[in-house]
């Protein structure tokens, strides 16, 4: 008897009806002879309310994260009640798990908290007693019980993780598309559909704005080879399967492009030319948990260099106090510039470690599309650009046709 976990995400959940057309897909696939751990988030919509609902009894502030965790995760623990009273009322016997009561162990970082560890004993359990478990996604807990979030998109990473820790034998992400895309559809209309993509490939989307999946989850997969299939829950179509690399897929130079709204820059101007001065600056922007993608520093003149970088827009506020805390010590001229309304492009394929002329391809297509470039970053399978946010969808499609990506009429 096979092991399987399948998530569910918010749209897939997000009425009755759709939790009834999951549980019956769970039902299922239990009845063709397989265990089943099935991680949900929660319906659609509803985390969206609770941080509204958090903001309008806290006007004077930012709610403190940890209560927004124990808030937060009543949302996922709503639906895993919910799907196991569909699976009983079909026939079958189901049991809900919140991630604390699974044994998902996490750091004490409220709202971003990662996993340390996984004691799966009551899955187990539950599973050789005939259960199907019902698992909530995106929470856990700390060693002191302290309920935890894992951030945007932690129930990609709840099942992933789980199915690395069980041995599943394989591990199906369910969800409101048929896989990964080339490109968002709803920006480019001619995306096509991946059949399967590297870990690498689907990390650097998943980082680059890619929301099929999130970045930490296929992090985690690579690291403990978790083959994954994404695929729709509103269909029996196949899906993108994500596995190690193999030969063949480096034929394909760019496998897609990404984009990624709602980002910021932050500027840093005449900071002394020294050793030790970047560490100090990201030294303070690590200590307030704020993520730091790209990175630029001029070259020095008169001693003298500014240094940029992005972040998301939603960690602003928390960059400027820390920044400004340490601007003092850094140089009586330094000074502190920040800019919204930005968005990031990328190019993706492992591909382009063998092949050229990607770049000057892409930079060909922005300066066609009339899309002016403001920073450039480049790996060995990405390249990315950041342009102003209203210009982000035409430069998407100006370079998705410039690749050949564009799917036959």
């Amino acid at each position: 008897m096979s092991l399987i976990v399948q998530k569910y995400g918010g749209t897939s959940v997000g009425n009755p009806e759709r939790i009834r057309n999951c549980a019956r897909r769970i039902l299922e696939t239990q009845r063709a002879g397989h265990k089943v751990v099935a991680v949900v988030s929660a319906m659609s919509g509803v985390t969206d309310s609770l941080i509204k609902l958090a903001r309008e009894v806290s006007p004077g502030g930012e709610p403190a994260e940890r209560e927004m965790d124990v808030l937060l995760a009543t949302g996922e623990q709503t639906t895993i009640a919910l799907t196991a009273m569909a699976i009983q009322d079909l026939g079958g016997k189901a049991v809900s798990l919140t991630g604390a009561q699974a044994g998902i162990s996490t750091d004490r970082v409220h709202t971003k908290a990662r996993i340390r560890n996984i004691t799966p004993d009551a899955v187990h359990r539950m599973l050789d007693e005939g259960n199907i478990v019902m698992l909530a996604g995106f929470q856990g807990a700390t060693d002191s019980g302290e309920i935890t979030t894992l951030g945007r998109g932690g129930s990609d990473l709840t099942a992933i993780a789980m199915a690395g820790a069980i041995k599943a034998d394989l591990c199906q992400i369910f969800t409101d598309v048929d896989g990964v895309y080339t490109c968002d559809p709803r920006v480019v209309k001619a995306a096509a559909k991946i059949p399967e993509i590297s870990y690498d490939e689907m990390l650097e989307m998943a980082s680059s704005g890619s929301k099929v999946m999130q970045s930490r989850s296929v992090e985690f997969a690579k690291k403990f080879g978790v083959r994954f299939e994404v695929r729709s829950s509103l269909n029996n179509n196949p899906g993108t399967l994500v596995k190690e690399e193999t030969p063949g897929m480096e034929s394909v130079v760019v496998r897609g492009v990404s984009l990624e709204r709602n980002q910021a820059k932050v500027t840093i101007d005449d900071v002394p030319d020294r050793p030790g001065i970047s560490a100090v600056i990201f030294g303070a922007i690590a200590q307030a948990n704020v993520v730091v993608d790209m990175i630029v520093q001029n070259v020095a003149f008169d001693g003298e260099t500014d240094i940029s970088f992005t972040i998301a827009a939603a960690d602003l506020p928390k960059a400027e106090t820390a920044l400004r805390a340490i601007l003092p010590a850094l140089g009586e001229k330094v000074t502190l510039r920040t800019e919204s309304g930005i968005a990031k492009l990328s190019v993706v394929g492992i591909g382009m470690r063998s092949h050229s002329g990607v770049a000057a391809t892409m930079f060909r297509a922005l300066a066609d599309a009339n899309a002016n470039i403001l920073m450039i970053s480049t790996s060995e399978i990405k390249t990315a650009v950041i342009v102003r946010e209203e210009e982000i969808e035409k430069a998407a499609r100006a370079v998705h046709t410039a690749f050949g990506l564009d799917a036959a009429a």
